[in-house]
């Protein structure tokens, strides 16, 4: 039931910033800019609320920062004259993409923040080098980064509708390791009292709910 509330709020989401297309008056004032409100909603909505919340963060701070330094970046490069705008924006996308990448490499970098790093290096370089070719680059970072805000705004909104948290998901878990340790404990002492008045019996253990807790820490670390 859980797939299916979550499955009909991406619906929800997806329907509501279509309406920056299917609205006349809010075509005009977004235009093709809207396609950013909707690979906001697709990129960002999680399954669980808190989720959803730490990606738009990630996605909202790695955007402006990358659109703040690509528009710093493209203006150097026009007042730069043709060769020597080439060449600040050859350099700079160089430079910000190595260390950008390296510092995805680092592990307390990549547990948390992966994702808005990767949103930083994509909107540096498509911003900067579009900017090259694309007159009032001011203008456009704001309109796109005005349509990523109304994107995030809409994921919140229906996440926040029925919400689905990890904590609740990892105490139903973790309940249920219990359990099946409980199990199997249980099982391994009856077959051993067994085994112990019937000296021919051979052992017949069933050990799966213990491999299942132990096969179960990657999901554990995503929950918590």
């Amino acid at each position: 039931m859980k797939k299916v509330i979550h499955s009909v709020k991406v619906g929800i989401a997806l329907v509501l910033v279509s309406l920056l297309y299917l609205l006349d008056p809010l075509f005009q004032k977004v235009g093709q800019n809207a396609m950013w409100a909707i690979m906001t909603v697709v990129v960002v909505f999680e399954f669980f609320a808190g989720a959803t919340l730490s990606k738009g963060i990630n996605r909202a701070i790695g955007t402006v920062l990358g659109g703040g330094l690509g528009c710093l970046a493209a203006i150097l490069a026009d007042n730069s004259g043709e060769i020597g705008g080439a060449l600040v924006v050859g350099i700079s996308v160089i430079v910000i993409g190595v260390g950008a990448t390296y510092a995805r490499l680092i592990p307390s970098v990549k547990k948390r923040y992966d994702y808005g790093v990767m949103i930083f290096i994509l909107t540096f370089s498509l911003v900067v080098v579009s900017g090259v070719r694309a007159d009032k680059i001011m203008k456009l970072a704001g309109e796109r980064l005005s349509n990523i805000g109304m994107g995030f705004a809409v994921c919140i909104f229906t996440s926040s509708i029925y919400p689905i948290w990890a904590g609740d998901e990892l105490h139903s878990s973790t309940a249920s390791k219990f359990d099946k340790l409980a199990s199997s404990i249980q099982g391994c002492l009856e077959e051993y009292f067994d085994i112990a008045n019937d000296n021919a019996k051979q052992p017949a253990i069933d050990v799966s709910g213990c491999k299942s807790v132990l096969h179960s820490k990657p999901s554990d670390e995503s929950l918590v």
